[in-house]
């Protein structure tokens, strides 16, 4: 048996961390990465496409993306297509899965507990389906397949072994441990929610097949999983994304005028593409203006998104301390106050020293 398998594509999610265009064009990319799964299931004449959750945002879909899903999905005929929803897509009485008229090649699991449909002589493709955004208890609570054969499973849900910690602080919803799969009687589990990859020996986190923030690490996307009929699994990963988003971190140490700051980033990007957190970090001259605004083109090859990170400016405090100027009265106070903490002092004398400089507003915030 040759399941494609995928989970967390967020179709509609609002990327609230770009600009309204870009954002724009990361839901079409999304939209473009599902097709891609579509043709490579097509391509590799698989037995069957399973989605484990989290297809698009309950809170955000529009009827364009009901007809889109439809479209897709109808494609594909006779592949059949199983939908496990997720705690995103929830199925509830508003649900876009209850707004479309499927053709007969998908199933929705629509019961909040593992349900059997059998894809082939002597094996079963169990699956379940959220229907409330939170509080879902676990699908293998108390489960125990009633047949035999060859039995998987698949749905959304929260593994609270060591890929717990890997959550990032993700609520656990359905939540399950891996020697629950085992004991139920199944083979391997489909299952999606954490969006980090991950292929465990009795189940299998695809992970979101297309960049949804930064910091993403794994091989994420699309996995062939290919079940024997003794229940034995081999899985390889492919790669569906339309989009790349990349994290990069830029030193300023030692700059002393803008254009540098500037230089610096272009060489930084050189040879990425897509999106890219730019965190810009170090010690600069004290006559340099660091401001993201400043930042706009830079590299028109991809869209950056520039943040400030820990940046110092390098005043030479003996020195200023020494002038018998109001900046040296400053400073000398300032180093002399007893309840500061070494932190503290650093950012007073900085942002004191470039109020002072007639800084603008936005360069005067010491991170």
């Amino acid at each position: 048996m040759r399941l494609l398998v995928f989970a967390d594509l967020h179709l509609d999610a609002p990327f609230a961390w770009a600009r309204p265009d870009v954002a724009r064009a990361r839901r079409q990319a999304i939209r473009d990465c599902l097709t891609r799964i579509c043709d490579l299931a097509a391509t590799m004449r698989v037995d069957a496409v399973c989605c484990a959750g989290d297809l698009y945002e309950q809170e955000r879909y529009t009827p364009d993306t009901a007809a889109f899903l439809r479209s897709a999905f109808a494609r594909l005929h006779p592949i059949k297509v199983f939908l496990a929803p997720g705690n995103h897509d929830w199925l509830g009485p508003a649900s876009l899965y209850r707004q479309v008229d499927w053709t007969d090649d998908v199933h929705l699991y629509e019961q909040p507990r593992l349900t059997a449909v059998e894809l082939a002589d002597g094996f079963t493709l169990w699956g379940a389906g959220h229907q409330a955004p939170a509080n879902t208890p676990g699908f293998l609570d108390e489960f125990r397949v009633d047949r035999g054969g060859v039995h998987v499973a698949l749905f959304h849900g929260s593994e609270q072994g060591d890929l717990a910690v890997q959550g990032h602080g993700k609520i656990p919803h359905a939540p399950f441990r891996a020697d629950q799969i085992g004991a139920a009687g199944l083979h391997h589990a489909l299952v999606g929610h954490f969006h980090t990859p991950r292929d465990a020996p009795t189940h299998t986190y695809p992970g979101n097949p297309e960049p949804l923030t930064f910091g993403e690490t794994g091989e994420r996307g699309a996995v062939l999983v290919t079940i024997d009929d003794r229940g034995a699994v081999t899985r390889e990963r492919h790669k569906v994304a339309v989009a790349q988003v990349g994290d990069v971190t830029v030193d300023l140490t030692g700059v002393t005028h803008t254009e540098e700051v500037r230089e610096r980033i272009r060489h930084g990007v050189a040879g990425l593409r897509g999106t890219v957190r730019v965190t810009l970090r170090g010690e600069v001259g004290h006559d340099v203006h660091v401001s993201v605004r400043d930042l706009d083109g830079i590299a028109p090859h991809l869209e950056v998104v520039p943040q400030l990170g820990h940046i110092t400016v390098a005043y030479d405090l003996e020195a200023i301390a020494a002038e018998r100027t109001v900046r040296g009265l400053f400073v000398r106070d300032v180093q002399a106050a007893p309840d500061l903490t070494d932190d503290q002092r650093r950012r007073v004398l900085i942002t004191g020293l470039r109020a002072l400089d007639e800084r603008r507003a936005q360069d005067l915030e010491v991170r």
